[in-house]
C-alpha cells in the first residue's frame, strides 16, 4: 500500500559533490538527476521501525573520489586506503528520547560518503551500471546510519537483503552478487 501524504516521512537530503579532478564518465550527470530525496523518503518510510520519532529526518550524501574518501577512511577508521562507502552516524547506539520542544526540527541522521571511482570499478567488475552501484551503496550507507552493521556473515546477509528490498521500493533491480 502506498503511503498517503498524511503519513509520509519528511526528508531533507543534502546532495553534495566534490568531483574536481576525477576521471568519471558521463554517467555522473544522469546519476545526479535522480530523485534522491524521494528515494530516501521511501526508504525511511520502509525503515520506520528503525527510526526514533521525529517530525522529519536529514541526511547528507557526498559523492566524491578515491582521494577524499581515502583521507576520511584514514582519519576516522585508521585505514589508509580508499573504500566505496563511509557512513558517519549522528546518533550512536540506542536513539535518545526527543523532548517535545525539540520536535520542531528534523533529526539529523548523519553523512554518507561514496567514492564514484570505487563505484565505477565495482560496477564494471560486477556487470551492472555505475549508477546502480551508487544507489546500492547509498542504501548501504543509510542502513549504517540507522545502526545496521555486518560484523559476521549472517548480519551481512540480512543487511544485503534489506538493501535489495530498499532498491525494489524505488523500482531499481538490486545487483546480484555471487
Amino acid at each position: 500500500m502506498a503511503p498517503t501524504s498524511l503519513n509520509q516521512i519528511a526528508v531533507e537530503l543534502s546532495l553534495q559533490t566534490e568531483l574536481a579532478g576525477l576521471a568519471v564518465s558521463g554517467w555522473v550527470g544522469e546519476l545526479l538527476a535522480n530523485p534522491w530525496q524521494e528515494w530516501c523518503r521511501r526508504w525511511l518510510e520502509s525503515l520506520a521501525d528503525d527510526l526514533p520519532p521525529a517530525p522529519g529526518y536529514e541526511v547528507t550524501l557526498l559523492l566524491t573520489g578515491d582521494r577524499q574518501i581515502q583521507e576520511l577512511n584514514r582519519q576516522f577508521r585508521h585505514q589508509d586506503k580508499p573504500t566505496d562507502v563511509l557512513a558517519f552516524a549522528a546518533l550512536e547506539g540506542d536513539f535518545p528520547l526527543i523532548e517535545s520542544e525539540e520536535m520542531g526540527e528534523p533529526l539529523y541522521l548523519g553523512d554518507i560518503v561514496i567514492s564514484l571511482e570505487r563505484a565505477g570499478h565495482q560496477a564494471e567488475e560486477r556487470g551492472h551500471s555505475a549508477g546502480l552501484e551508487v544507489i546500492w551503496l547509498t542504501a548501504h550507507g543509510l542502513l549504517h546510519l540507522l545502526g545496521w552493521d555486518h560484523p559476521d556473515e549472517a548480519a551481512l546477509t540480512a543487511m544485503l537483503s534489506q538493501q535489495s528490498h530498499l532498491l525494489t521500493l524505488i523500482d531499481q533491480n538490486p545487483p546480484l552478487f555471487t
